[in-house]
Order: structure tokens, then sequence, then C-alpha cells
């Protein structure tokens, strides 16, 4: 985590440039905003946290013009903003980035810059020089290098994420949205982005930031904003909250019960890797896995640790090595294998990989236990529904219906139906690869309860995490990687944040084979 940027001098007791005040909103039946507050101040950077459900997104919606509000207002430099539609919206300088930016693929990026706004010569043809211009222009400003030629196509998120700031700035927008901007970024570009944001602020651009991530609320931000269930609950300057007191105002509990790992005596061995390789991405793996064990595969990105869940799971070929079940090998490159022998495995970007999203919730519970829900290879509406409802209902999935697209789910219960599949199967060896992330911390202690009621009934559990709170609290073992090769071991007592750091960066040194 990078130094935390300095504060804004405006953003303690400076002029509000936004102010919402007590705004209300409703969807039928559904009180989705009940009091929403909040204030903005020039050349700040103001997190809003909270648990999904909490009414961030609703009251982001009315900034933008998205929503109008059943009842209180949006102050704007002092007016009252009554936006009927996000074009409007715009205009007053309000610009929001979502956590997946909405680039039109086949376009350039200066042409996504100035979409509807390219600067034309006579005749209305495209001034494609000074269009290219303008947008190099913008990244100079912003202090980054991305080609105004090149399509969006096959950009990183992180820079996509800097095209719709570079978008931002071209219309002069005052206040910035970021809505999840770090959830799918590397540390690397974490800190480049909040570089970005430093410079927006230095030049007067005030910043809203909703994160789930709470150390960058304590490293980046001015202020923070907490809401709960619809209402604000309270603001506070970020260096004068602690982290206990920002989740008990997010959840309405104590922390205490966030890691809830139950003390387990570990079984027979269940899962183990031997010698594991994968030429050119990771060398020498050997790990194992006990009955009513967690064990924790740490490092940083790139380390090579879901590429070792891949291969141990048959999605990659291996090289060399071998995995065993229960005692039993299985055979390089099949997953169909993998599931046969009892392992599952819930991927790190579960919109990708673990879900479809355009079926229904019920649908994708069942997906891994079809032979559980067909007669005569043909899918039975009532066996399905009574399938998914058994898991969903246990693992509290909160949704309107089962028969609903899995689209229209929080992260946070996509989560828990990814997991509800795999559980179906009664797994030996569950494989969770980043299993909190982009999850609001209630959500996180669910998952994290559910792990452990898992490994104290003997199910073996291999978590991949990045967040080293998560690995200390709920690991019994933890096994890191450096480049892909194992590069230190800690038993639960022996791990601490140093050790864990040290053996992530190479300081440790790595076993010798």
């Amino acid at each position: 985590m990078t130094e935390r940027l300095s504060a804004s001098p405006e953003s303690a007791g400076g002029t509000p440039v936004l102010v919402a005040e007590h705004l209300v909103k409703s969807f039928g039946a559904v009180r989705a905003l009940i009091d929403g507050q909040f204030e903005l101040t020039q050349g700040e950077i103001h997190a809003l946290v909270g648990e999904n459900g909490a009414g961030k997104s609703t009251l982001v919606k009315v900034i933008a013009g998205v929503h109008r509000p059943d009842g209180g207002h949006l102050l704007l430099d002092g007016e009252i903003a009554d936006f009927a539609s996000a074009a409007e919206s715009q205009r007053a300088g309000i610009a929001v980035i979502f956590q997946e930016p909405l680039l039109f693929p086949d376009l350039s990026v200066a042409e996504n810059i100035f979409i509807e706004r390219q600067p034309v010569l006579r005749g209305r043809r495209i001034d494609w020089r000074r269009m290219q211009s303008q947008a190099a222009a913008l990244f100079e400003r912003l202090g980054v290098r991305i080609d105004p030629r090149r399509p969006a196509r096959g950009l990183s998120i992180a820079d996509q994420q800097l095209v719709e700031i570079a978008k931002a700035i071209s219309r002069q927008a005052r206040v910035i949205v970021m809505d999840e901007p770090t959830a799918a970024l590397t540390p690397s570009e974490v800190e480049r982005l909040f570089r970005v944001i430093d410079t927006l602020r230095l030049e007067g651009a005030s910043v809203i930031f909703i994160t789930h991530r709470l150390d960058e609320v304590f490293a980046f931000c001015d202020r923070v904003t907490v809401m709960r269930d619809g209402r604000y609950v309270l603001t506070s300057v970020a260096a004068e909250i602690t982290t206990e007191a920002m989740i008990r105002a997010m959840v309405g509990r104590d922390t205490e019960a966030l890691f809830a790992k139950t003390a387990t005596a570990a079984g027979e061995v269940v899962l183990e890797v031997e010698h594991l390789t994968r030429e050119g991405v990771f060398t020498d793996v050997s790990l194992s896995v006990r009955r009513g064990e967690i064990v924790a595969l740490a490092g940083l990105v790139g380390a090579g640790r879901s590429e070792v869940a891949r291969a141990i799971f048959g999605i990659d070929r291996r090289d060399a090595g071998s995995v065993r079940v229960n005692g039993k090998a299985l055979r390089s490159g099949s997953p169909a294998a993998a599931m046969d022998a009892g392992i599952a495995l819930v991927p790190e970007d579960r919109r990708q990989q673990g879900l479809v999203l355009d079926l229904s919730i019920e649908r994708n519970v069942a997906l891994a236990s079809l032979k559980r829900v067909t007669h005569l290879q043909l899918i039975l509406p009532g066996n399905e529904r009574r399938f998914a409802r058994a898991w969903t209902t246990r693992l509290q999935v909160k949704a309107q219906s089962l028969s609903s697209a899995a689209s229209t789910l929080s992260g946070g219960n996509q989560q828990k139906v990814v997991l509800a599949k795999w559980l179906a199967r009664s797994p030996a060896v569950l494989i969770v690869d980043e299993p909190t992330r982009g999850i609001d911390v209630g959500t996180k202690a669910e998952v994290h309860r559910l792990l452990s009621d898992l490994a104290a009934s003997g199910v073996a559990v291999l978590m991949i995490s990045s967040e080293l709170p998560e690995v200390i609290g709920m690991a019994d073992r933890v096994i890191v990687l450096f480049e892909g090769r194992v590069a230190g071991r800690f038993d639960r007592a022996e791990a601490d944040e140093d050790a864990i750091m040290h053996a992530a960066t190479g300081l440790a040194g790595l076993e010798v084979a």
C-alpha cells in the first residue's frame, strides 16, 4: 500500500460542492433509500462505504440523474439540483465511473473519450489529428501512457478506467464518482489509480469513492461516510476513526466474529500435490490439505496461486508432478476427473468463470449437478427449483426469485450462488480463490463462517487470498508462493503479516527441492 495521500485543505470545513439532504427513494414496496445524506467539498476524496443493500448505489444513481428522488434534495454549489436525466447530471459537471467501464471495444481510445463530441473540420468531418492530440494531452495531464489510437478492446480494466477518467475531465467534470474502481486491480494498478486521483484532487476536482476495501479508506481518503439499511449513519475524518468503529457502524455489531474460525482437529490427508510444475508458470509446488483443515495459499499477484489451483482442478494441464485425492491419482487436464474425485473449485472471477449471468439462479446452482435434476436427459424445472432452494436457503441468498437472472444479484449473493453450486456436490476438497473479493464486510463474515463450518464438517479447504487478515484469521496453515515457487510454510501460530510478506516478496529465499 502506498503512503497516505495528503489531505485536501478544503475537506476540513470547506465550502460544500455537492450535498445530499435526506434523500428518499422507493421502488414499489422496496425502500432503497430512507435517509440519504452526503457532503462533498472541493478537492476532497470522500469514501462512501456500507454493506450491499446499504443504499450506496441508489444514492449514486440519484446524483448521476439515473433516478429522481421521492423526497429530499441535492444541492450543487448551494443551489437545488433536480436532474431529470443522466445527461443533465453530466452537463452539471458530474461523472460516474463504474467498476466495469462501459467502453466501445472496437472504437479507438480517443473515439471513446470524445464520443458524440468529436472535434470536426469543415463539412462536419471528424478532425482525427486534433482528437488524438487532445486525448494524448489528457493522458499527459493524468501522468499515464496510453496510445489514443489503439482500440479499446484488449485494454486492462485499469487502463479502461483511466480512459473513463480522461473522458470525465474532457467534459470538465468537477465531481467524479468511482464505484468499486479497485476491485479487479493489482496493487501496482491501485497505486497508479490513486496517483491519478490525487492529480485530479490537486486540480480542484472532488471524488466520491465507493469501496469495500477499508484499508484504501485510511490510505487514500480524506473523509468517510457510512450508510446502513438505506440510512445515513455517520461521517468522520478518515484518520479519526478506527477499523473496528467503521465496521460496527456498517454492520450494526462488533467485529469479533469477522473471522469465525472454529478450532478443528485435522484428520487424514485428502488432497496431496507433489512437485506440480507448469513450465513458465510455476515450478515444483508441493502441498497437502487434511480433512477438517483450511490451508491458505498466499502470495502477491502473479505468484502463480490461481494457476496452481487451475492445474489441480484440471483446467490447465501440468507438465510434471502429481495430484492425489484420498490416495488416488488424478489424470492431468481433466476437470471431470477432479469433480468425480470430489474436488470443487470456486474461481477468482465469479462473473466470468463461476456463473452464467443470463441464466436463472436456480439453473446456476444446478449446473454442476445436472444428473440430480434431470430425467431422460430433460431438466425438470420442479426438481431444479427444489434442489436450488435447499442450498440458497442454507446460504441465505437474497433474491427476489430463484428464476431471476444471476446478473441481478449483488456481488456477495453471486458468490453465495457459486458456493451453493459446488457445495451441492458434497465435495471432499473445496478450493476457493479470493472467496471474499468485492463483497461487503458483513457478507465476508458469513463466508468465513461457512468455510469454518465446512472444515468442521470434514471438508478439506484450500483457500487462495490476497487479504493478509483473512489468511491469518482463517488458515490452519499458510503456504506462500513467490514467482511460482514455494517460498514459505507457516503453521497458524507462526503466521503473521511480516513473516508472510517476507516470504511473498522473496526475501525469505525459496525452498530447495
